[in-house]
């Protein structure tokens, strides 16, 4: 998808006048492709007619022009329900997880001289409008503060958080009459949630926060580095943090062996640490929330926007969870599923256990003695296939609890890094040590 400046749109109606007019050149866009079919004697399918490539790179086009919860609601569906949506659709709400149009100058001006003043210009002794990186939320810009120190400059979009709320209604009411969103999903729940998580994200006093407190936990711990943040400059709608060094956690692919090892090694014991010690988890899968300092050989985390806390029995049901399948013992699992939130609403023997299954072989590398070599395995393969055919053929609508959604992103976010670095893991040995006592005392709650 390419690039391109343009204002993102404010104000509700605007945002709502853009999903309407996108809506009406997808049906023309339906009617002209049916022309063209029948023209040739074919009789086309509703669905053959909506899934054109010129129909989806509208969809797309139209939600990177949107950003905010329009653009992250076409994300969370293509993380989410991929294995249930048309392939190409997935295709291209996948290409939405890279990119969106930054604004134009003039919009970006107007945002800093509204959160700063007339005169924001005096912080800084240079400011570059040109956006590093542009986003569904918002875009990241480089400057030196007035005593020379370097910073990255994280401004929101304007109208981003007003308008969650019917980016997300109007999003999913858009993918449903299209056709676009099979009407036997029901994502109701997941998007009233999705709501919740967005506007969270869409505050950026809550993010330095998050910042905060991840670096006070790994204060002590010279393997990862965090931005600091600059609570004088900082505001609901810009965060401004120190700006880190570091080389795309991809990069790492020509790396040596034991680098990309170690590497994931750091990420899947800091994730243990989140459920089970912080109970505060950046549940965000995007690997470029991840960046890899060479020269002090230190794994830097940035973006705390999706941080999500949970309470003491959940990561207690992950507890359980992780026991249960290290010893085969389903009827603690399915205790341990129901503690965290599955199995609430009726279902049948057969689809259970196609849900125990599916937890078994996502244990697969929890369970391995040894390394477990992400590289070679085709674990990834293997779970999107069980999802598909408990979704399918089991016809297990139901959704699972947010929590442990946002949670299970975030664990197959690390798998699909872990397989792009092809590294070898003792996942078994950094999992044990959580699991040994009956009762976990958290971080967290020591602070209380």
């Amino acid at each position: 998808m390419t690039q391109n400046n343009s204002k993102v749109p404010a104000h509700r109606l605007s945002r709502f006048g853009n999903l309407a007019s996108l809506a009406g050149r997808v049906a023309g866009g339906m009617l002209a492709e049916g022309a063209r079919q029948l023209a040739k004697g074919q009789l086309p399918a509703k669905k053959d007619l909506l899934l054109t490539p010129a129909n989806i790179q509208r969809v797309a086009d139209q939600l990177a022009h949107l950003r905010g919860a329009a653009m992250k609601i076409g994300q969370l569906l293509s993380m989410d329900a991929g294995e249930l949506l048309p392939p190409a659709l997935a295709e291209i709400l996948a290409r939405l997880r890279a990119n969106a149009n930054p604004m134009p100058a003039k919009q970006l001006a107007q945002v800093l001289q509204r959160e700063w003043g007339d005169n924001w210009q005096r912080h800084f002794v240079d400011f570059t409008f040109v956006p590093m990186a542009a986003a569904s939320i918002g875009q990241v810009h480089q400057a030196y503060h007035d005593n020379g120190k370097r910073l990255a400059v994280k401004i929101q979009y304007p109208g981003v958080r007003q308008s969650i709320d019917s980016d997300v209604d109007n999003v999913a009411a858009l993918l449903r009459i299209s056709g676009l969103l099979p009407k036997e999903v029901n994502y109701q729940g997941l998007l009233e949630e999705a709501k919740i998580q967005l506007k969270h994200e869409a505050d950026y006093l809550l993010e330095a926060r998050h910042l905060n407190q991840y670096r006070q936990y790994l204060i002590h711990d010279t393997d990862y580095r965090l931005p600091e943040v600059l609570t004088e400059l900082t505001t609901q709608n810009i965060l401004v943090m120190s700006y880190v060094e570091g080389s795309h956690i991809e990069s790492l692919v020509h790396a040596s062996q034991a680098e990309r090892d170690r590497v994931m090694t750091l990420l899947f014991s800091l994730f243990f640490r989140e459920l089970f010690e912080y109970r505060l988890v950046q549940t965000d899968p995007n690997f470029a929330n991840y960046l890899y300092d060479h020269t002090r050989q230190q794994l830097v985390l940035l973006d705390f926007g999706a941080c999500r806390e949970y309470p003491a029995s959940f990561s207690q049901g992950y507890q359980q969870l992780f026991n249960a399948a290290l010893h085969d013992n389903q009827a603690s699992m399915v205790q341990a599923l129901t503690q965290i939130g599955f199995f609430s609403q009726q279902i049948l023997p057969e689809q259970k256990q196609a849900v125990l299954n599916l937890v078994k072989l996502a244990c697969e590398p929890l369970k391995h003695a040894g390394a477990f070599d992400f590289g070679v395995s085709d674990l990834a393969i293997r779970l999107r296939e069980a999802g598909t055919a408990l979704s399918m053929q089991q016809n297990y609508w139901h959704t699972p609890p947010a929590d442990a959604i946002f949670l299970h992103r975030k664990i197959a976010g690390l798998y699909l890094l872990a397989a792009r670095l092809k590294a070898r893991v003792n996942v078994c040995i950094l999992l044990t040590p959580y699991l040994d006592s009956p009762t976990l005392s958290s971080v967290a709650d020591a602070q209380l």
